[in-house]
């Protein structure tokens, strides 16, 4: 079963800000240890909405609107697309994910995933 593990941005992500080195160190340990375990497929951060573009139809209508978008509770920061046995597996690693947050940062920090089944095309 695939999963995508959506991490939420932060004020922090949308204002460009690079992470800590110790969390880069720690996270990339975290994404080796998930491709040892086979279930890694992919896994990014993503550039502040500020360089994006939504494109939208609405009406018949194609538009295009440039970043930065409101509320970054609500935007995506980055991503891990899994496959795993079970949704659980899933929330196993995402939990993995924001304990190597918490050691690194201080249990203070506070992030926020969202898990979601992918279906698609098998080539």
């Amino acid at each position: 079963m695939k999963f995508m593990l959506i991490v939420k941005a932060t004020k922090d992500t949308e204002a460009g800000t690079p992470p800590d080195p110790k969390l880069l160190e720690a996270i990339g340990k975290l994404a080796q240890e998930m491709g040892e375990a086979g279930v890694k497929l992919d896994t990014a951060g993503l550039a502040p909405s500020s360089q994006g573009v939504r494109v939208r139809l609405s009406g018949g209508k194609l538009t295009a609107s440039n970043g930065p978008f409101a509320n970054a509770s609500d935007l995506v920061g980055g991503y891990a697309i899994v496959d795993v046995q079970s949704k659980a597996e899933a929330v196993e690693w995402s939990k993995r994910f924001w304990k190597v947050h918490a050691d690194v940062l201080g249990p203070s920090y506070e992030g926020e995933s969202e898990i979601r089944q992918v279906f698609g095309f098998e080539s």
